[in-house]
C-alpha cells in the first residue's frame, strides 16, 4: 500500500505510474493507470485520515473502491490456519484490498499515515510509541515544520 500511494511526488510533480517501469511492480498495464491513480489518491486520502489530517482533495472513498474487491476466507486444512485472500487475485484493487483486510487483522491499519506536509504526504508506517507521529521523516518534513514555526515566532 505503502508504495502505491509514494508513486506520486507531490513536490516535484513526478508520478512514476506514467511509465511502463514504474507501473511494472504493481502488474498495471497502460490502460489500467488511471484505475490505479484514483485508488492510490483514495489510500492517501485514508491514510491523511489515519494521521488526523483533513483529505488533500475529493476522492472516491476508499471503501467504496474495495467494495468492488471481495475477500475470500481461506482456511489451510494443514495447521487451521485462516487468512482472508482475494477473490480475483489479478487485479491491483483486489490485492489492495487484501493487503487492507491484512493490516487490519494484525492491528496496524491505523498506524499506516501520510505525512502533514502539504508538499509531501508520502506514506509510512508510523513507528512512533504513542502512534502520533505527523511526518514522514523528522530529518526532511519535520524539521521543515519546526523551523518554519521557529521563524514564524521569531517574526
Amino acid at each position: 500500500m505503502e508504495s502505491l500511494v509514494n508513486t506520486l511526488d507531490i513536490e516535484s510533480g513526478r508520478d512514476t505510474l506514467d511509465t511502463a517501469e514504474g507501473r511494472a511492480p504493481f502488474g498495471l498495464t497502460e490502460a489500467e493507470a488511471d484505475g490505479a491513480r484514483e485508488l492510490r489518491e483514495s489510500l492517501r486520502a485514508t491514510l491523511l485520515a489515519h494521521a488526523g489530517h483533513p483529505p488533500h482533495r475529493e476522492v472516491t472513498p476508499l471503501g467504496e473502491l474495495l467494495a468492488a474487491a471481495p475477500l475470500l476466507l481461506a482456511v489451510d486444512d494443514r495447521d487451521g490456519s485462516a487468512r482472508l485472500t482475494p477473490a480475483d487475485p489479478g487485479p491491483l484493487l483486489s490485492r489492495i484490498a487484501a493487503a487492507v483486510a491484512e493490516a487490519l487483522v494484525a492491528g496496524t491499519w491505523s498506524r499506516l499515515k501520510a505525512c502533514q506536509a502539504g508538499t509531501c504526504h508520502w506514506a509510512y508506517y508510523d513507528r512512533s510509541p504513542a502512534g502520533r507521529g505527523r511526518w514522514c521523516s523528522m530529518q526532511v518534513c519535520g524539521a521543515r515544520a519546526k523551523m518554519r514555526r521557529y521563524r514564524a515566532k521569531e517574526a
